[in-house]
């Protein structure tokens, strides 16, 4: 199981801060408990009102994530799921998402949160979605995870001049 050795996180003093959640509108079950399981995880943290955007595919998420980083967001969470098909298309997309999203978190210093499934079937993507009987909820992990970072980056003082 991919969740096997998974860290307890608690994350604390997070109401103020302003997060996105952006999610593809490919395989509708799967992205509705991974949408469910992010929105659950930012009311438990006491996040009451999060930006949430849909973008039709994976593919989408890096731009978008970009233009909430810059538009002075903490923390920005991806979810989506590529599910791997008979040709070359599944590793161009993991690729370019992977990269993509990494690529904003850095540039931008605003921690973007992974929620998105990379899976060679739909029963292993079901299982991740947080749904009724799934042994993970990725879309609540992506949220403790980049809601973490946000909190773990204001302890850090701004660089000498």
């Amino acid at each position: 199981m991919s969740g096997k050795g998974a860290p307890e996180l608690t994350v604390e003093n997070c109401g103020d801060l302003r997060v996105a959640v952006i999610a593809a509108q490919w395989h509708e079950k799967v992205m509705g408990g991974l949408v469910d399981g992010a929105l659950r995880a930012l009311n438990e943290l006491g996040i009451s009102e999060p930006t949430v955007l849909r973008v039709p595919g994976s593919f989408e998420l890096p731009v978008v994530a970009k233009r909430l980083a810059d538009r002075g967001y903490d923390a920005i969470v991806a979810l989506g799921v590529v599910i791997r098909g008979g040709t070359p298309h599944f590793e161009y997309v993991c690729q370019g998402v992977t990269q993509g999203l990494t690529q904003v978190s850095v540039d931008t210093g605003v921690p973007v949160g992974f929620g998105v499934l990379t899976v060679d079937t739909e029963e292993q993507a079901l299982d991740r979605a947080g749904l009724e009987g799934s042994n993970e909820d990725k879309g609540h992990e992506a949220v403790t995870a980049a809601v973490a970072t946000a909190t773990t980056l204001r302890t850090i003082a701004e660089p000498w001049r």
